[in-house]
């Protein structure tokens, strides 16, 4: 069924032989205390501890590999940024991102650190897309999509094979899958790789209110955009509309959309750091925050769970960790 979509299995599998022993292999965490706490059994996919710091490096070095650029440009609020810094940098060329400038600082700094040239911009009058598209035609550089990319959405599948082959090794049938979602990229990949491996899986987007625009899109049958203006702590989600390709892939393989709060992500990144010790960014705690929280059914089931991200300012997540923020 999914070599039918715009992204095949068969992609998702080419990706994951480029990365091998180029990507980290991110372990599959467990927690009795988090077990407990839902009733069933929780496989968390640890991507904070990929290279970058997300697994937005997945995406990012599979396309440059396939491409074979001169130089690349990408837009992107930090992770997706990252990514591709680094992947342009093992391949050996120039890479300019261009990042809003209210980034939080971790992200900017890591991008230059990975010796990319960082052109910010203003979230709120400035058009990204058209910023890149600009430097691209200056550059004469490809432009390497966050999200709406058939190889970059191979890519970020990977990380939900490697969810499959690990429950698989240790003998676990996953029942239903918790994925996080700005664009949509990383769902679409996972959901390719998972219901390919695993048939009869539930895989669900998982977003921060005020930003469920994959939710109510998957609903109406048709992408909706999220209102205009809105803010989320969770950075790494804020994409304003699906992708078209990523809904296309979406809407085929996805169940409903899950919807979480600030307060829910809040207290998903403080029991994260309780009971596995890894530091997970609001945007990557979303999917484990839906697990928490009840937004699905977890009683006597086997959920994987995708940490998408650990790249957050110390203040923020000393903040939330003492409960002031």
């Amino acid at each position: 069924m999914t070599e039918e979509l715009p992204v095949g299995f068969t992609a998702v599998a080419a990706a994951a032989d480029r990365l091998r022993e180029v990507a980290v292999l991110t372990p599959l965490l467990e927690s009795p205390a988090l077990n407990e706490l839902v009733e069933g059994h929780l496989l968390l996919k640890a991507e904070p501890l990929q290279r970058t710091g997300s697994f937005k490096f997945r995406g990012a070095y599979n396309a440059i590999s396939v491409l074979q650029p001169r130089a690349v440009v990408a837009y992107s609020s930090g992770n997706h940024a990252q990514g591709v810094a680094l992947a342009a940098r093992l391949h050996g060329i120039r890479a300019t991102i261009v990042m809003p400038a209210d980034a939080p600082w971790t992200k900017l700094d890591g991008t230059r650190a990975l010796g990319a040239e960082v052109v910010t911009y203003d979230r709120d009058r400035d058009d990204r897309e058209a910023i890149g598209r600009a430097i691209a035609e200056r550059d004469g550089a490809v432009l390497i999509r966050p999200y709406d990319d058939p190889l970059i959405i191979a890519g970020q599948g990977t990380a939900g094979l490697e969810m499959a082959e690990q429950a698989a090794r240790i003998g676990v049938s996953l029942d239903a899958a918790l994925v996080c979602c700005g664009g949509g990229g990383l769902v679409a990949g996972c959901a390719v790789a998972l219901t390919h491996l695993v048939p009869g899986i539930a895989v669900h987007a998982v977003e921060p209110e005020g930003f469920e625009d994959t939710s109510r899109s998957l609903a109406a049958g048709r992408r909706l955009a999220n209102p205009a203006g809105g803010r989320s702590f969770c950075d790494a989600l804020l994409a304003p509309i699906p992708g078209e390709i990523t809904f296309a892939v979406n809407a085929r393989l996805l169940a409903i959309g899950l919807v979480v709060t600030e307060a829910e992500v809040r207290a998903a990144m403080r029991l994260a750091f309780r009971h596995l010790k890894i530091v997970v960014e609001p945007g990557g705690a979303v999917a484990l925050a839906a697990a928490l929280a009840g937004k699905l059914a977890t009683r006597g089931r086997t959920i994987g769970v995708v940490l998408s991200g650990g790249n957050v300012d110390a203040g923020l997540f000393g903040n939330v960790l003492s409960g002031t923020d």
